[in-house]
Parts: structure tokens; C-alpha cells; sequence
């Protein structure tokens, strides 16, 4: 499929099918592009088409397209894809509506999406319900509306399933040379994954950025994710919206923490493609890592002639994870000498104004903030408006930032503060001088968090999502037996059928004890646990006080440091989800989760216990004693090992808290849902 793709996206003919203002106006951008090859007008009746000569039928044209524009009705389409398939064409566009994303009001929607991938059989097709791409290396496209890009010689590639993001992402005026725009739109046969390893294997594209709603063929996305680290090239996803597959459950606090697109992001982060947040960052990412690739860690400094401007560069950095190392000893006496007594130097640095307009001198501090210890040396320097103000003042900010590059040859970028302040024909300048125009301060130091994090190697393929089943709630002493198995640590316990049984059950174990009622998903919310009952009269009390019929007794652990949650949770869209979190009481009140794909390795869930804020208490807060890390693991990789040995039938579990304790991490509760 992707050699195939590669044909379509490439081509060096194309076929236009229609004769209305959509298709007229593909030959017409084709034309305008200065695409060199063969365009030819399909149209029943038409003696031409936007001044080409028109064929009646595909049959005439002649040889087989290698890239078609179908811009005919949707039935219409059906049929045209059969032609072109068996004429071993190299892949259509189908621009029509009225698919499989209409089955909501049209029922034959999806009937013809099924029809559609038939006809295409082994054809690529893009869509349908999508303007189809641009390809601004050769100045080929289908596209049927305008655009904003121009010819390039290298670029990213960009894959979005929106077709109006992407018309709004080829008006951008910030420098980003695009190379590729293409939409997916249903996604029926071409999803985004499949799509982008086509377009990475150019040579001239730089970097890859995915616009997301969901996730389709898990599998393509790993092998997306391998081929780019195989050729060096970054990836970077704007994913939005919340998956209504994702919200599976609600029964327990996993769910609700796993919930919504925590899978998703999992899934990024285990790909090793940051997730960004907005169009903006999306846009300035990508351009940096058009000009350096990534960066090699995230340290980095800025320099501007404000105070305000360096502390406002600090504080949204104290919100990244992005770091401003103290300057050395040759930093500071390479500035010194640029600088002279009157400036304070730190990182960020505010270099004040006297050096203006000494252009050499401006190049030798800009030379002696960089340093080999640092990823990215930013200038912060908003450029007056052109209409009111005379801009020739700030070529001196120019010269001086690509002189410094030029010298150094380190990673260094010119920022605006405010996006509107890096005119077009500025930021076209420094990208070729190879440095990077940062249109946003906040947007800049997002890219470079973005651009620094590190791409996880080794990973095991992911564990799919099973069929989905009608589940019921395992009872919790049958839960911890089978986790046991696995190596779970689980307290000493035993069942009653009475408040009497229970009684006796805890005179056997020895005080204290917890009391449980059976068959109840939140124990605490319902008065159905007790903790520390210290004799066999208050067991029997708190017995009949509960609202369940059948017991769990079980030995009351001490000493805990820290409680987790352990829980996972099957997520239809991205696999089997693990979250880790503060555990017990503050689940929900301290909001403090992180979520990794299954299977996990210690390394993954060592990164994620790390970025909990609970991790204190675990490494010993004030004098305390420190969790057993080993203990913890161990007691994670059992709940994994169960999942990846059990996973048929399996729809959550959960283990709130696990006590973590200066020796070992016990179970206290266990909830899991399957059906065996």
C-alpha cells in the first residue's frame, strides 16, 4: 500500500472526473502550480474542461491515471472507483459526502462506504468525504478549493482528517514550509498512519505532523512510529476530542481516571510522538523541527534587551518541561566582554540596549550565550508594524542572530512575542540562514519542550483491545486469589455468610482486623468496610451495619508511607490502559494519575510513578521512611502479567489502595469486572 501510495502522491498524470467548479477549479491549481505533467478532463459530455480537451469515458484516456480526482455524485463515485481499479490506476481522491459519516441521518451511507471499498479493491483511495492533497515539491495536487502555499524544495509533511484545518494550516504566514498537505476524511481504506509513512519514505520531507480525532488500525500507527525513528524524521499529533469508546466504565476510579482520551495520550507517549495542544504550537513545533530535528535535551536559554521579556521567558518555562541552566564561566566572560560592566548575566539574560545597532557586537553576545550544553539559544525580538513604524531599524537583529549562527553553528531561534510581530518575509529569511522563527514566546518554549522529548526505543508491541462482553463483578477474595497467582501480595484473609461466621472467622485470624461487605464496588461510599476492629463483639456490630449479607475478613495492615491506585481498564480505542495514582482518599481529591499502554515495561512504569506528585511520600517525606520501589513494582508487573495472560473476557481491575510500606506493597482492595 504505501509503494502505491507513493504513485498517487507523486504522480506524473491525473485524471479530473466531472466538469463542475470543484473539478475545474483542481485543473486550474494544477496549472497555477506549475505541475508538468499530463492533466486529463473526464466528462460524459463536455468537449473540454477548463480548456483541456475532455474524454467521455475513463477508457479513452491514454494510459491508466496515477492520481484521479472524483468529483461526481456519490453513487457516480461507486462506479468510477471500479474503472480506475481495473485499469490499474495509482490511486483516486473522493471528494463526495454523504458516506459513512452521514449514516446518522442516512442509512445508506454506510452500505455505500462498504460498496466503495469493493470497487476500489487494491487501488488507494483517499477518503471519501476529503479535498484530497497538495504536493508543493512538484506542484501536483487534488484539490478542489484554494490554498495558500507555494512550491518548495524541501518541507514537512502535514495528514490531517479535517479538510478545513488543513486549508487553514496552507494560509499559515509563519514560515512553515509545508511540503505535503493531505486529508484522510473517513479514512474508508488510507487512515493517517498509513498515509504519513508513505510520505515520510520522501526524501525531501523533514518532519510529520498529524492532525487526529481518533485512532483507527493500532498496528499502522506502530509501524508509523518505527519507520520514522528508522529514518530519523520526528512526528508531532494534535489529537482532539474525547472518545466515546474510551468511556467503557464507570464503576470504578480507574475508569474514571482512564477515561476520555488518557489512552490516547498513552498511546502517543509510548510512540514517542508529542502531543501538542493547539494549531499555534502544532505550527512552531513543526518549524523547528524542520530546521534542527529534535533538540537533544531540554535546556535551553533566551536572550532579550527587556527585564520583563527574560521573566516572562522564565515563568512559562517554569511551566514546561523546559530548564534555563546558570551560565558558565565562559559564557560570562565571552558576554562580559560584549556586554561591558552595566548588564546583569544570567539565563534568560536581558542584555539591555546599549549594544544596538553594533551589529558585531550583537553578534558576539549572541555567539557567547550559546553553548554546547544547550539545545536551543533563543533572541526575543518583536518587530514593529510596518504601516506606522520603520522596521530598517531591526535589521541589525537579523544580521546579527544568522551571523551568530553562522558562527557557532549551534540551534538558535529569533522570537516574537506576540505571533503578528514576525512578519512573513523575516521569518522566510532566518529559515534559510537556518535559524528558527518563533512566531509566540509561549508557543516557542512549548516547541522545544515538544521537540526535546525522548523517543522510547525497544518497545514491545501493544496489547490489542478483546472483543467486547458482557462483564460482571468478581467478588474481591476471588479477585485477590487470581492476582495472587500472579504474585500479588495480598493481606491474610477469610469469607463469612454471617455477621456470627465473621466473628469467629476474626477470633481465628487475630485482631485487628477489616471488615468488608461483599459484592459492593465502593466500599467506602457505602459504610461497607471498617477498618481496626479490635474484638469480636465490634466485628459482629459492624456486620450488621453493613449493607450485604456476605463478608470478607482480613488481617489490618500497618505502616504504610504512601497508597496507590493500581487499576487498569480495556479502552476500545487504544488497548489496555494502566493507570497509576495517588491511592485510598485522595484518588479524587489530589487529581494525580499518569496512564501507560499494555504491555509496560519497568522502565515505562518507573516514568510514570516518577511523575506522580505522591512520589514524595513514596521516596520519604520529611524524615519518614521510603516505599519499597521494588515491592511496588513487583506488585504492578503481577497485575500485568495477570491482564497479559487473561486478557479475553477482561474489562477492568482495580487495586485501591495498595499499601506501600518501608517493605512491602499489599493489595488492601481489589475489584475486578470480567466474564470467564
Amino acid at each position: 500500500m504505501i509503494r502505491s501510495l507513493n504513485r498517487l502522491f507523486r504522480p506524473k498524470s491525473i485524471a479530473v472526473i466531472g466538469g463542475g467548479a470543484w473539478c475545474r477549479l483542481v485543473i486550474e491549481q494544477c496549472r497555477k502550480m506549475g505541475f508538468e505533467g499530463a492533466i486529463w478532463p473526464v466528462h460524459p459530455k463536455a468537449g473540454e474542461v477548463a480548456g483541456l480537451q475532455a474524454y467521455a469515458r475513463l477508457e479513452d484516456l491514454p494510459a491508466p491515471p496515477d492520481a484521479s480526482f472524483i468529483g461526481i455524485n456519490r453513487f457516480a463515485t461507486v462506479e468510477a472507483a471500479r474503472v480506475l481499479s481495473e485499469m490499474r490506476a495509482g490511486g483516486a481522491v473522493c471528494f463526495a459526502s454523504g458516506f459513512l459519516e452521514a449514516q446518522a441521518e442516512d442509512a445508506e451511507g454506510a452500505d455505500l462506504q462498504a460498496q466503495l471499498l469493493e470497487a476500489a479493491g487494491n487501488m488507494p483511495i483517499l477518503g471519501p468525504n476529503c479535498y484530497g492533497f497538495i504536493n508543493y515539491l512538484d506542484g501536483a495536487l487534488l484539490w478542489p478549493d484554494q490554498h495558500g502555499g507555494q512550491r518548495v524544495d524541501k518541507g514537512v509533511a502535514i495528514v490531517t482528517q479535517s479538510s478545513n484545518i488543513a486549508i487553514n494550516l496552507t494560509m499559515q504566514m509563519r514560515g512553515l514550509p509545508i511540503a505535503y498537505a493531505v486529508t484522510a476524511g473517513n479514512q474508508a481504506q488510507s487512515g493517517i498512519a498509513e498515509i504519513g509513512e508513505a510520505l515520510l519514505d520522501d526524501d525531501r520531507v523533514t518532519a510529520l505532523g498529524l492532525h487526529i480525532e481518533g485512532f483507527g488500525d493500532l498496528r499502522a500507527f506502530e509501524a508509523l512510529a518505527a519507520r520514522a525513528r528508522s529514518l530519523g524524521k520526528p512526528i508531532v499529533a494534535l489529537k482532539v476530542g474525547r472518545s466515546a469508546e474510551a468511556q467503557a466504565a464507570t464503576i470504578s476510579h480507574t475508569a474514571s481516571l482512564a477515561g476520555g482520551d488518557a489512552g490516547a495520550g498513552a498511546l502517543l507517549s509510548r510512540l514517542g510522538i508529542p502531543r501538542l495542544d493547539d494549531l499555534t504550537t502544532f505550527v512552531e513545533t513543526l518549524k523547528l523541527l524542520h530546521v534542527t530535528g529534535r533538540l537533544e535535551s531540554n535546556a535551553i536559554a533566551t536572550i532579550s534587551c527587556s527585564g520583563g521579556e527574560a521573566s516572562l521567558a522564565a515563568d512559562l518555562g517554569h511551566m514546561r518541561d523546559v530548564v534555563f541552566p546558570p551560565l558558565n564561566d565562559r559564557q560570562k566572560t565571552d558576554l562580559r566582554e560584549a556586554l561591558g560592566p552595566m548588564v546583569a548575566l544570567a539565563n534568560p539574560l536581558d542584555y539591555h540596549t546599549y549594544i544596538w545597532r553594533d551589529t558585531e557586537a550583537m553578534t558576539r553576545a549572541f555567539a557567547a550565550m550559546s553553548d554546547p550544553a544547550l539545545a536551543m539559544t533563543m533572541l526575543i525580538a518583536d518587530f514593529p508594524r510596518a504601516d506606522r513604524c520603520d522596521p530598517s531599524d531591526w535589521d541589525c537583529v537579523i544580521d546579527s542572530i544568522t551571523a551568530a549562527k553562522a558562527q557557532t553553528g549551534a540551534n538558535m531561534g529569533l522570537i516574537a512575542t506576540l505571533p503578528e510581530l514576525m512578519p512573513e518575509h523575516v521569518a522566510e529569511r532566518l529559515m534559510a540562514a537556518g535559524v528558527v522563527p518563533f512566531a509566540g514566546l509561549g508557543e516557542a518554549i512549548a516547541a522545544c519542550e515538544a521537540a526535546s522529548r525522548p523517543v522510547p526505543c525497544d518497545v514491545p508491541p501493544l496489547l490489542p483491545p478483546t472483543a467486547e462482553v458482557e462483564s460482571g463483578l468478581v467478588p474481591e477474595a476471588e479477585a485477590k486469589r487470581r492476582l495472587a497467582r500472579y504474585g500479588l501480595r495480598v493481606p491474610k484473609s477469610g469469607r463469612a455468610k454471617s455477621a456470627g461466621e465473621a466473628r469467629a472467622v476474626a477470633a481465628d485470624m487475630g485482631f485487628p482486623v477489616v471488615l468488608k461487605g461483599e459484592g459492593v464496588a465502593h466500599k467506602t461510599e457505602a459504610g461497607a468496610v471498617v477498618l481496626n476492629l479490635m474484638s469480636g463483639a465490634a466485628v459482629s456490630d459492624a456486620a450488621a451495619a453493613m449493607p450485604a449479607d456476605r463478608f470478607l475478613v482480613e488481617e489490618m495492615v500497618s505502616g504504610a508511607v504512601a497508597e496507590l491506585l493500581v487499576g487498569v481498564v480495556k479502552d476500545p480505542a487504544h488497548g489496555f490502559v494502566l493507570t497509576l495514582a495517588a491511592g485510598g482518599t485522595l484518588t479524587e481529591v489530589m487529581e494525580d494519575s499518569a496512564s501507560v499502554l499494555l504491555p509496560a515495561t519497568d522502565a515505562m512504569l518507573e516514568d510514570a510513578l516518577n511523575s506522580l506528585r505522591v512520589v514524595r511520600l513514596l521516596d520519604g517525606f520529611r524524615g519518614a521512611a521510603a516505599a519499597d520501589r521494588g515491592a511496588i513494582l513487583r506488585a504492578v508487573n503481577a497485575v500485568q502479567d495477570y491482564v497479559l495472560a487473561k486478557a479475553e473476557g477482561l474489562e477492568e481491575i482495580e487495586i485501591n489502595p495498595l499499601l506501600c510500606t518501608p517493605t512491602d506493597a499489599i493489595a488492601a482492595d481489589a475489584l475486578m469486572r470480567r466474564k470467564d
